[in-house]
């Protein structure tokens, strides 16, 4: 019997949510497919139909999960007008949705291991780069900001959130989302025209 493109999106999406709770306690090395299809009562061919392999499954998740982060930083910077609150207040959804318990570990820890580095920039680019290029662009075009280039820019602010990021990842008890936004805030001081 022929399954429904309904029934083939549900299941894909059961073995998705099984495989974020996995991959997010546990760690992409230490998360078996065995376990994931036990889980929602499935084979590993049921898998397979949907996903090549684990790294399919897992580069899947993690698109899902870049999207959501995109979608922290959009809502929380369009709750303002100003483009600095803009930019401070998505810069920090940025930093507190990665260090989340749900994302950390799948998005700062395995995702450039898993990927490599350029594919995970890459997929970083499609989302969360985006958003903060096109604001920085805007800043500029309003003569907000010095006359630097948005692109370096982009990459410049990302990489000190993604490595803020990453060392408050490892080092909860002794710095916060706090720590990295006082940081940030320097930052932008030096960027105001």
């Amino acid at each position: 019997m022929r399954r429904t493109e309904s029934e083939a999106e549900e299941t894909r999406n059961e073995l998705m949510t099984v495989a974020t709770s996995h991959f997010s306690k546990h760690g992409y090395a230490e998360t078996s497919l065995e376990t994931i299809v036990s889980e929602v009562s499935m084979t590993r061919g049921a898998l397979y139909h949907h996903f090549k392999n684990k790294k399919g499954l897992f580069i899947s998740v993690l698109e899902v999960l870049q999207a959501a982060v995109s979608d922290e930083v959009v809502a929380a910077s369009d709750q303002w007008e100003d483009n600095w609150d803009k930019l401070y207040y998505g810069c920090r959804a940025f930093i507190e949705t990665s260090v989340s318990d749900d994302h950390r570990q799948i998005i700062l820890i395995d995702a450039p291991s898993v990927l490599g580095w350029n594919e995970w920039r890459r997929l970083d680019s499609e989302h969360s780069m985006k958003n903060l290029k096109y604001l920085l662009s805007l800043m500029k075009e309003k003569g907000e900001i010095k006359d630097l280039s948005p692109e370096m820019l982009t990459h410049s602010l990302s990489g000190a959130m993604n490595e803020s990021a990453l060392f408050i990842a490892s080092n909860p008890e002794d710095t916060s989302v706090d720590d990295a936004m006082d940081v940030l805030k320097y930052y932008f001081e030096g960027l105001k025209k």
